[in-house]
């Protein structure tokens, strides 16, 4: 069993940055491809960014790409998600998720622990 804490939304003005933090228990976290997704209001979860379980592997999302960079401390049991140049569409619930594999999986399916979420909210 995985569980999943995330933490360091809030509201932030477009242009500025927020990070944030994944919290994860277990000894294997270093072990679990991570997965960042987000659900803005009537709409469905949609895939943010991914890390494979070494760190080493990432992929994201077009309309974040250059912006949003994701990253994991496995000696924390921690993945992060750094957001720059922030912009009113990516308001949402963000939520951290995590899976046993070696591959970086994209679609909320794939993932089989998720946290609790967190709320960003960019003002225009």
């Amino acid at each position: 069993q995985v569980q999943l804490v995330e933490s360091g939304g809030g509201l932030v003005q477009a242009g500025g940055s927020l990070r944030l933090s994944c919290a994860a228990s277990g000894r294997t976290f270093r072990r679990y491809a991570m997965g960042w997704f987000r659900q803005a209001p009537g709409k469905e979860r949609e895939f943010v960014a991914a890390i494979s379980w070494s760190g080493g592997d990432t992929s994201y999302t077009d309309s974040v790409k250059g912006r949003f960079t994701i990253s994991r401390d496995n000696a924390k049991n921690t993945v992060y998600l750094q957001m720059n140049s922030l912009k009113p569409e990516d308001t949402a619930v963000f939520y951290c998720a995590a899976t046993y594999t070696i591959q970086i999986p994209t679609t909320t399916h794939e993932y089989d622990y998720w946290g609790q979420g967190t709320q960003v909210t960019v003002s225009s």
